[in-house]
C-alpha cells in the first residue's frame, strides 16, 4: 500500500510526515479500513494522545469502513465516550455494521454524513463449530452481544428498542439523508465542519512505500 507522505517547508527546514501523522497535528483520526484487534489499538492510541495534548478541543473522527470485529469496534466505542474531547464524526463512502455504531457514537450535534454516504447496520455475525455444549455457549455469547450493541444503538438514536432489533435482524441500508432521519447522524453536509486552523508550513506530498 503506497503511504502519501507530507513535506513541510519551515523556517528549520524540512519535516517529512506519512499521511496520517500529519492529519493527527490537525486532530484528525481516519477509521478507513476493516476494524481488527490491531487497528482498533491504532485508533484507541490516537484518541488518547489527542485527549492528553488538549482534552478540551474536538476530535474529527473520519470513517469509511465495512466494520469488522465487535470486540475491536466497542474497544474504539469506550474509549470515545471515556475522553473528554468532544468528537465529531464524519462518514465518506460508507459505515457498515461496527463502522455505524462508531459514526453515531459521536457527540450530539456533530455526526456527519456526506451526500453519497451509505450507513448499514446489522446484527452481529458468527460462525462456529465444535462440541455442542461449545457452540451453545458461543450461541448465549453472541445473543448477549446483540443486545447490547442494540441497546448502545437505541441511545445514540432515540430508536425504540424494539425497532433497532427489528431493523437489524438483516442487513439495513440508509443514505445520509435515511441515517438522519433515523438519527444515526445529525446533518449530511458537502463542506468540512472544521473550523480548522491554517498551518504557516507549506505543503507538498509524495509517495512512499509501506514497510
Amino acid at each position: 500500500m503506497l503511504i502519501p507522505m507530507v513535506i513541510e517547508q519551515t523556517n528549520r527546514g524540512e519535516r517529512s510526515y506519512d499521511i496520517y501523522s500529519r492529519l493527527l497535528k490537525d486532530r484528525i483520526i481516519f477509521v478507513g479500513a476493516p476494524i481488527d484487534d490491531m487497528f482498533a489499538n491504532v485508533v484507541i492510541a490516537q484518541l488518547l494522545f489527542l485527549e492528553a495534548e488538549d482534552p478540551e478541543k474536538d476530535i474529527h473522527l473520519y470513517v469509511n469502513s465495512p466494520g469488522g470485529s465487535v470486540t475491536a469496534g466497542m474497544g474504539i466505542y469506550d474509549t470515545m465516550q471515556y475522553v473528554k474531547s468532544p468528537i465529531s464524526t464524519i462518514c465518506l463512502g460508507q459505515a457498515a455494521s461496527m463502522g455505524a455504531l462508531l459514526l453515531t457514537a459521536g457527540a450530539t450535534g456533530k455526526r456527519f454524513a456526506l451526500p453519497n454516504a451509505r450507513v448499514m447496520i446489522h446484527q452481529p455475525l458468527g460462525g462456529f463449530q465444535g462440541q455442542a455444549t461449545e457452540i451453545d455457549i458461543h450461541a448465549r455469547e453472541i445473543l448477549k452481544i446483540r443486545e447490547r450493541l442494540n441497546q448502545i444503538m437505541a441511545h445514540h438514536t432515540g430508536q425504540p428498542l424494539e425497532k433497532i432489533a427489528h431493523d437489524t435482524e438483516r442487513d439495513y441500508f440508509m443514505s445520509g439523508e435515511e441515517a438522519k432521519a433515523y438519527g444515526l447522524i445529525d446533518e449530511v453536509i458537502t463542506r468540512s465542519p472544521q473550523t480548522g486552523h491554517k498551518d504557516e508550513a507549506k505543503t507538498d506530498t509524495k509517495g512512499k512505500d509501506k514497510e
